[in-house]
């Protein structure tokens, strides 16, 4: 007989039962909502800052930008041989430190010979005044001259006629009063040579006072010389006009340079941002208004400032081949206006722009 085998009971059953899986609590529907807003405020901050929809409406951009800065050129005002040339590439310079030397000898002997030729024409002009006080002085005794002369034409006058009243009662014979007579005549052209020669000092005189406004003429002709030749002298130590930096060095000692050669270029501190818009971009905007930038040297960070002015006129009207439309087939192109921004102050960033980087910038026309 089979054994039939005995089923098992109740409580075995619920021992062989596997267990049930882990499941997190409940999550609360105020905690998901806190979630949800917080990351919802998040977007629409990043959206108002780089004024994205739904807050593209006030803000204009465009890269077509860059960094400007008042870059000068230093170029010799003299020429020569370059002596020294003591700042390397890219130096911080400040106002009025040596960026290179020029040969001097002879801008030095120059100005030697200008001050020798100085010297030499207030010789000439001292020479003028006491040639004056010379002639002065004969004028003196020619007023002499012609008060003898004027003494014997009167004692003349009186032996003549004396010798007249003689010669009627028959005392002297008339030759004798031919010879006083001619006595009177010598008297009188005694007396006109030296009026005449008094009138030839008053005119030494006055050719020497005329003379003398040359001879001052000369001495500030000869000065202004020596002052050109000291600006020479002077231009021949080449420094910094400003607190700047320097370019890359293009001379080194021994070259020579003329007038105008570049030697270096000098880049200050102080720049701004040369944003072109389009025509229409430009018609929100107001001098004042906020602009932000990002520079792509910087790596994305953002900079601020203000719209510091506009330029008068689109940029193709500065070209020297303006476009001539009134012909031909005809192809509307918008137009650039150039608008300067003034960098905000405080941001340590803007110390490492540099003229000549790209720049994206947004305007802030709403605000």
């Amino acid at each position: 007989m089979n054994d039939v085998p005995a089923e098992p009971n109740g409580e075995a059953q619920t021992q062989t039962q596997a267990p049930d899986k882990w499941a997190p609590p409940a999550r609360s529907r105020w905690g998901t909502l806190v979630a949800v807003a917080a990351a919802l405020l998040a977007v629409l901050a990043v959206l108002y800052a780089w004024q994205l929809f739904p807050f593209a409406g006030s803000a204009e951009r465009t890269d077509n930008a860059y960094v400007k800065g008042s870059v000068t050129i230093i170029s010799p005002q003299v020429s020569g041989y370059v002596t020294s040339v003591p700042e390397v590439d890219f130096a911080q310079v400040r106002r009025g430190q040596i960026l290179a030397t020029i040969d001097d000898r002879i801008y030095r002997a120059r100005v030697e010979q200008a001050r020798a030729n100085v010297a030499a024409q207030n010789a000439a002009l001292s020479n003028s005044a006491q040639a004056e006080r010379s002639r002065a002085a004969a004028l003196g005794a020619q007023d002499a001259g012609i008060a003898n002369a004027r003494a014997q034409l009167v004692r003349a006058q009186a032996d003549m006629r004396r010798a007249d009243a003689l010669v009627a009662d028959g005392s002297i014979s008339a030759r004798e009063r031919d010879q006083t007579r001619a006595a009177l005549m010598q008297a009188m052209a005694a007396l006109a040579q030296a009026r005449s020669a008094r009138a030839i000092g008053e005119e030494d005189i006055r050719s020497v006072q005329v003379g003398r406004g040359g001879l001052r003429a000369g001495v500030e002709a000869a000065e202004a010389q020596l002052r050109l030749a000291q600006i020479d002298l002077d231009n021949t130590i080449i420094r910094a006009p400003t607190d700047s930096q320097l370019s890359e060095i293009g001379v080194r000692r021994g070259a020579f340079v003329t007038t105008g050669t570049q030697l270096m270029f000098l880049v200050p501190r102080a720049n701004w941002i040369i944003a072109n818009f389009k025509e229409a971009q430009t018609r929100n905007m107001r001098v004042g208004q906020r602009a932000n930038f990002t520079v792509d040297a910087l790596g994305g960070t953002e900079l601020y400032g203000r719209i510091e002015s506009m330029a008068p006129a689109a940029g193709s009207e500065f070209t020297v081949l303006k476009p001539d439309n009134a012909t031909g087939n005809f192809v509307k192109v918008a137009q650039r206006i150039a608008v300067r921004i003034e960098i905000g102050p405080g941001q340590a960033a803007a110390d490492r722009l540099r003229p000549g980087m790209s720049v994206e910038v947004q305007i802030v026309t709403g605000k």
